[in-house]
């Protein structure tokens, strides 16, 4: 299948058109249209190199949102005219537990990412979503509901998923405090998700002017962390607080918002180790943890979740031709609160 797309060629070059082919049908694949694909700000490290060492030309892109044209002799999950989408990783070696236990983001062997990896033969590059077309094993798609609007849609399928993964497995709902640190393109998933389960939100940022979005989203309070004076009315009242912010920020203030036995989960992804006081912890048995993506069975219960109370991401649709500026926006958090590429402009 030939395709059309956008390709990083090297660490410090910008993204350029790039044409490429794609694998034909195997049994248990589909064939899909893209519509829409997102900017998650992980596509830029990838792109840049800023994670080590990348795969070049790479073509970037995990939040996935088309209709299906074709499908495999087996495929019973899809038809044509089907709204799919396809995330983060697109197999995995389903023999582990995990895999087994429809966690194959925690795959022992190492999932197989959208782009920026290979295949489970070791060779074939994986190419992302910023073309006009994919296939993917029908077994790492999901179904998008018919309500939902794609472009809404696309980055739901990483900073949806990354945001409802922590809510559910903590049992984020009624009764519970929870906190969202930041309100970029995970944040704003975060409060909307958490205020859906019935909990009780507080976003913190260090942005003032996002108190009105943050409440229309379904925060209950907004803490701005510009001031630690705001911090200590605060002390022992969460649950569950989730931070999605990648800058190194201090967490002893923050650990020392949860109640006993409340947990502090780790979803951005910050360039250096961060120090922790042991105390802090112990004073309330409190844990830190972290979480990533979530298995497939959870994406589809996630999307499922946003058809039933009408949940897209705030977007900022855009061309192709716009990327590398969308780029340089998001490093500049200029954004509210995800870019999205029409994938009709490849």
């Amino acid at each position: 299948m030939k395709s059309k797309g956008f390709a990083a060629h090297a660490a410090n070059a910008d993204l350029a058109p790039f044409e490429f082919e794609r694998r034909e049908l195997r049994p248990n694949d589909v064939a899909l249209d893209i519509a829409y694909a997102g900017i998650c700000h992980s596509d830029i490290h990838q792109a840049r190199e800023e994670w080590g060492p990348s795969i070049f030309p790479m073509v970037p892109g995990h939040e996935i949102a088309g209709v299906v044209t074709s499908v495999g002799s087996s495929v019973t999950k899809f038809s044509v005219g089907d709204r799919v989408g396809v995330g983060v990783y697109v197999d995995s070696c389903r023999e582990c537990a995990p895999c087994k236990a429809g966690l194959g983001n925690y795959c022992v062997e190492g999932m197989t990412g959208t782009y920026n990896g290979f295949e489970r033969d070791g060779k074939t590059v994986t190419m992302g979503g910023y073309s006009n077309n994919f296939v993917i094993d029908a077994d790492y798609a999901v179904k998008i509901p018919n309500n939902l609007d794609m472009s809404g849609v696309a980055p739901l399928l990483c900073a949806g998923i990354t945001l409802y993964s922590p809510l559910r497995h903590w049992k984020a709902g009624p009764g519970m405090k929870v906190g969202i640190i930041g309100l970029g393109g995970l944040g704003h998933m975060g409060t909307k998700f958490a205020a859906a389960l019935g909990a009780e939100v507080t976003v913190f940022s260090h942005s003032p002017n996002k108190k009105d979005d943050a409440i229309s989203m379904g925060a209950h309070k907004f803490v701005s962390t510009n001031e630690e004076a705001n911090f200590k009315p605060l002390r022992g009242s969460y649950d569950l607080i989730l931070n999605t912010v990648s800058a190194e920020i201090n967490l002893d203030p923050y650990l020392q918002l949860l109640k006993l036995d409340g947990t502090l989960v780790m979803i951005g992804l910050s360039g250096k180790p961060y120090p922790i006081q042991a105390g802090t912890l112990l004073g309330a048995r409190r844990s830190l943890a972290g979480s990533m993506i979530g298995g497939v069975p959870e994406l589809q219960e996630m999307l499922d979740f946003c058809g039933k109370n009408n949940i897209v991401s705030d977007v900022e649709v855009i061309k192709a031709n716009y990327i590398n500026t969308a780029y340089d926006r998001t490093i500049a958090s200029d954004v509210k609160y995800r870019f999205v590429i029409d994938a009709s402009t490849f």
